[in-house]
């Protein structure tokens, strides 16, 4: 009986290489699915906190410090913005702005319909860039941008997101912020910024390096008009 028991247990056969093979091969999937999920997890923390919690400095702020000197800026809450400003840049980056939830369909069905090379960025992926990420062009900034964007439009409010963007927007060579913006360029506060004055703000968006609101242009008269429409249309309501 002992021998037959012994015969039996052999019988069962061994784990083969091919299974031991496709374990191997697994384990790869598990980490790269493990890190995948952790860092959604630590974006959604980053972005839960920054809800409440104003952006100190971004990795734009630390690239563009090897080039220019960083202007002094200060935090400046969106009800001390003057409406026309809030109205300007919305006007300037993002006109649906109250409306999509953090990608404008719309105006992507437009750029691929039309096969521009224009991007169709929203304030939202734009705060997300700013806030988070960096401002080189790659498929892995992208795709960051694609899951933070999201997460901002459902924890934040489009006030919110609206103020973090106006604060870490770059308006100038290291001149970051609408309150820095007001002073360097203008010589005023955010609060007393009057409608060109704020158009031409808008103006310099989204490549300030290269565009001064020192005086006026096409875009900025585009711009003008499209904060007083959008003022009377109510799509600034959500702001």
């Amino acid at each position: 009986m002992r021998h037959a028991g012994m015969i039996l247990r052999r019988a069962h056969p061994p784990k083969t290489e091919p299974a031991r093979s496709a374990r191997r091969r697994g384990r790869p999937m598990f980490w790269l699915r493990f890190l995948a999920l952790r860092a959604v997890l630590v974006m959604l923390g980053s972005v839960a906190i920054y809800g409440v919690v104003n952006p100190p400095h971004t990795w734009t702020m630390v690239g563009a410090a090897r080039q220019h000197p960083l202007t002094p800026r200060e935090w400046t809450r969106l009800a001390d913005i003057a409406p026309v400003m809030r109205r300007a840049v919305v006007a300037a980056e993002d006109a649906n702005f109250c409306s999509h939830w953090g990608f404008d369909m719309v105006e992507i069905r437009k750029v691929v319909a039309s096969g521009s090379s224009r991007g169709a960025s929203t304030i939202t992926q734009q705060t997300a860039k700013n806030a988070f990420l960096w401002q080189t062009r790659s498929w892995p900034r992208k795709a960051a941008e694609t899951i933070l964007t999201p997460q901002i439009e459902a924890l934040w409010s489009k006030a919110r997101i609206l103020e973090v963007y106006l604060n870490l927007a770059e308006f100038g060579p290291g001149i970051f912020g609408i309150h820095a913006a007001a002073r360097d360029h203008f010589g005023t506060t955010p609060d007393r910024l009057t409608p060109v004055q704020a158009a031409r703000l808008a103006a310099v968006l989204p490549n300030p390096r290269q565009r001064s609101p020192s005086g006026p242009s096409a875009r900025s008269r585009a711009i003008l008009d499209g904060a007083e429409t959008i003022a009377r249309d109510g799509r600034a309501a959500c702001f």
